[in-house]
């Protein structure tokens, strides 16, 4: 994906997105049951990102949120024709969710595709095994990536839309989200997969104690 002064525009709104969440979130820390897992770069909470979507999952049935997000997941846009950006984060995140699963930790990874035009369940179905087998991979019509890009603070751009090769710009966190509770940590590509696991990790065993009242 070529960089851009219009991607490095939209990096930096969708920065300032997660840092007034993160402000948000920050006034009321004694409430929050993630507290000790959150880092001078956290930013999230329950409201503040992400929010309810209907799109078509990689078998090409028509999903809502409720449907996906059914325990914590782990959810990254981009698109199957990224030459670069998108197979790496996407690898890096399989990694994490292998190395949670030999700690006994169940996280699925999601892909939420951007490319509309081009991303068909098949090709999307193709990526995600490729990936890891329980990546679901997620597209839609052009108004309901919109509204779901638009939910996540996310970005993208078609540099070309009448070039059936064209690049698409687009922002590269990665949204950790819980049934029920939505949206509550970003990481930036440049996390690690052991620190991500770890991170997640933590928040996974606080959901856990909240649920059960420890």
């Amino acid at each position: 994906m070529k960089t851009s002064t219009a991607a490095l525009a939209a990096a930096a709104i969708v920065a300032i997105g997660l840092g007034a969440a993160w402000f948000s979130i920050s006034r009321n820390e004694s409430s929050d049951i993630f507290a000790q897992c959150r880092s001078s770069v956290v930013a999230g909470g329950a409201g503040q990102i992400g929010g309810p979507f209907t799109l078509t999952d990689e078998n090409g049935k028509q999903v809502t949120d409720k449907d996906v997000i059914t325990e914590p997941s782990l959810l990254y846009f981009g698109y199957t024709y990224c030459p670069d950006v998108c197979p790496l984060d996407n690898a890096r995140n399989a990694e994490a969710t292998e190395l949670l699963e030999k700690r006994g930790y169940s996280v699925t990874p999601i892909f939420i595709s951007v490319d509309s035009a081009r991303d068909t369940p098949e090709l999307l179905k193709e990526f995600t095994d490729i990936m890891d087998p329980k990546m679901i991979g997620l597209t839609g019509t052009p108004e309901q990536i919109k509204q779901v890009s638009k939910e996540y603070r996310t970005y993208y751009h078609v540099q070309d839309p009448g070039d059936p090769y064209t690049l698409i710009d687009h922002s590269t966190q990665s949204y950790l989200v819980f049934p029920d509770i939505g949206f509550v940590e970003y990481f930036n590509r440049d996390t690690p997969p052991k620190e991500m696991a770890d991170r997640i990790g933590c928040f996974v065993d606080a959901w856990k104690g909240a649920k059960s009242g420890n």
